[in-house]
């Protein structure tokens, strides 16, 4: 199938968006991009649209979303995203947020949003867990890209060509277009604008999670060393109803290096909702 690329009016902001019509019945899947925004070559989309719409937007100031000048915090995107989520039709959507995108899926999902039927936070940062100095997070910034590749990648030699998650500055160095590399530099110069300080985390988040009222699935990369296993667990165990599951062979971007584990486990968890409710019209009969 191919992808439509589109655009999305949101209030005054107008966001550049992929769009993969759903192949099943489930409601829309609303995608929260991380350190870079959705490539539509990525093998994860075409079978995730067999379970319901895939919409993909890029964040203002990533891809090609304009930043407004005074567009500039989490507060921002959080908002932004409770708009997103009124303006996609139908009653529920699934939400599916990576790394970055994963911390603003959650601070999304705190707001308890109506139309918010499940979430899938895949390897988010978000919060602090350990001491004032202690790292919970690598530093996405001050960290060599020879290193953040060697952190987020279970085999950084399959690591895909070009603006694939983290590690993306090595990709340079291969047939990348201009256009390529503006869009590369621009996803990172708004991230720093939203996530520089404090890095990564929001300090109340965690002391909301609690809020977190849809069945949720926290999917981790067995091999992340950007944010560990462990730290994933203690994320879902803050979350009701959340449940963790570890994706082997794959590190901070478990939907690019296992994209069928990956869709193998959203799928699973999407069936469960249909399962049960098919089980309360049998029920109700």
């Amino acid at each position: 199938m191919s992808i439509a690329s589109d655009q999305l009016r949101v209030g005054p902001h107008e966001l550049e968006v992929l769009r993969r019509a759903g192949r099943g019945g489930g409601p829309p899947i609303l995608l929260i991009h991380g350190v870079n925004t959705i490539n539509p070559g990525a093998p994860f989309l075409d079978r995730l649209a067999e379970h319901g719409e895939v919409i993909a937007p890029s964040h203002p100031g990533f891809g090609n979303s304009p930043r407004p000048a005074d567009f500039d915090t989490m507060y921002d995107l959080v908002h932004l995203y409770l708009a997103v989520l009124d303006a996609i039709a139908g009653d529920r959507v699934t939400m599916i947020g990576f790394s970055f995108g994963g911390w603003i899926a959650t601070e999304v999902a705190a707001c308890a949003p109506a139309k918010l039927g499940r979430l899938v936070l895949v390897d988010p940062v978000g919060i602090k867990l350990s001491g004032r100095e202690e790292r919970d997070i690598a530093h996405f910034f001050n960290t060599s890209p020879e290193e953040l590749e060697r952190r987020a990648w279970h085999d950084p030699q399959k690591r895909p060509a070009g603006n694939y998650g983290l590690g993306w500055q090595n990709a340079i160095d291969e047939a990348m277009s201009d256009a390529d590399m503006v869009a590369l530099a621009r996803n990172w110069d708004a991230l720093c604008l939203y996530a520089w300080r404090p890095h990564m985390y929001n300090p109340q988040l965690k002391h909301w999670l609690h809020r977190v009222a849809v069945p949720s699935l926290v999917l981790w990369g067995a091999s992340d060393r950007i944010v560990t296993p462990d730290y994933g667990h203690a994320y879902s165990e803050l979350i009701p109803n959340a449940r963790f599951e570890a994706i082997e062979a794959a590190g901070h971007h478990p939907e690019l290096e296992q994209p069928g584990a990956f869709v193998d486990r959203v799928a699973g968890f999407l069936d469960e909702r249909h399962q049960r409710a098919a089980a309360e019209r049998t029920k109700s009969a």
